[in-house]
């Protein structure tokens, strides 16, 4: 799921259902947006209208005067705010369309997608810090003299692909945590010029575990910040789960994926000797922590300088600081590279094993 970010001028685009044809004509000229979005007494979305719209409806003998209920499209195509750039994209070009209300459950009008809009990327001023320090010991013999994250998987380091898939989304600046064989990053992206972005590192004296090493990043940024291991194989948009952080209000955002694992046995439900029921090969279901993260501003605060810390004490500390901390339920193909089958898998050229396996 790729989000795009609603637009911030869509409310230009608002007009009340009494409103006239004049009073519609006049919001296109103001907007610029080519959709007028009709909101009813209730304040939820009545219908659309175009200039097409009203071009038709005056050419049937309609006036200026008339009310614009008399050209309202009243079942006009509507996205959920959940709903990925990819697939927004992929809506509006079947349908040939360039705007699209976003609403929500309620058909609140919550934002409005338009074509020119997804098809820039903008910039991202958000730094990314990757987690590159880990010795991979489960990864053996295949990390005995490289690092885990500068295991080449289809032709270059997973590090890089994750370079890459950040920098295509408008991501620049980036932190690389290093500790074992980190010479070996540094030598590889130096200073990112060879990407076009900036890489600058912390280099931590002794592993800090997969937090510890933010309460040495100076200075504190002032925006949110996407954490992300170095192991992993992924196609989510970094760019959906910051906006969706944003979107919320969150002060630490945890990608989430769902794990299934089916029991191979039949389970017996029994109160006391008594059986009271069957469950053949039941799958079980929960959510795990992907290794992708949103923090913001307060995060920082939770870590001391060269602390050991993980991911869930810093959300437990921020949960305890009452600090708003959030899932974001990804459905992208995802890989934790953490076992040599796990490497021959991210290293098939075609993904879709990936897919499957987990």
């Amino acid at each position: 799921m790729n989000k795009p970010a609603p637009q911030d001028d869509w409310k230009t685009t608002l007009l009340a259902l009494d409103s006239s044809i004049q009073q519609a004509i006049g919001s296109l000229d103001a907007s610029g947006l080519q959709i007028v979005m009709v909101v009813g007494p209730d304040g939820k979305l009545a219908g659309t209208l175009t200039d097409g719209d009203i071009r038709r409806g005056l050419l049937r003998g309609l006036a200026l005067a008339s009310p614009l209920e008399a050209i309202l499209h009243r079942e006009p195509l509507t996205v959920s705010p959940r709903m990925g750039r990819d697939d927004v994209l992929g809506l509006m070009s079947v349908h040939r369309i360039h705007q699209l209300p976003i609403v929500d459950e309620s058909r609140n009008i919550v934002g409005l997608h338009l074509w020119d809009a997804l098809l820039s990327i903008p910039a991202r001023n958000n730094l990314v810090v990757v987690l590159a320090g880990g010795k991979g010991t489960r990864l053996r013999p295949h990390t005995e003299h490289c690092p885990k994250p500068m295991l080449p998987v289809r032709g270059k380091p997973m590090l890089e692909h994750i370079v890459d898939r950040a920098r295509r989304e408008g991501f620049s600046r980036f932190v690389f945590a290093i500790n074992y064989l980190g010479h070996q990053v540094e030598d590889y992206f130096k200073d990112g010029r060879g990407w076009q972005v900036d890489i600058s590192y912390i280099r931590e004296s002794e592993p800090l575990g997969t937090a510890g090493a933010l309460g040495l990043l100076r200075p504190i940024p002032s925006e949110p910040v996407i954490v992300t291991n170095g192991d992993l194989v992924t196609d989510l948009r970094y760019s959906e789960l910051i906006d969706f952080h944003n979107d919320n209000g969150a002060d630490a955002t945890m990608a989430v994926r769902t794990h299934e694992w089916q029991n191979p046995f039949g389970v017996v439900q029994t109160d006391g000797a008594n059986i009271i029921g069957f469950d053949e090969k039941p799958i079980w279901r929960s959510q795990i922590n992907a290794g992708i993260y949103v923090l913001g501003p307060a995060a920082f605060d939770a870590v001391g300088a060269n602390e050991h810390c993980d991911m869930p004490t810093l959300f437990n500390r921020l949960r305890e600081r009452a600090r708003k901390t959030i899932v974001f339920h990804m459905h992208e193909p995802w890989l934790d590279v953490g076992h040599p089958k796990d490497l021959e898998i991210a290293r098939r050229e075609d993904n879709a094993t990936a897919r499957k396996a987990h």
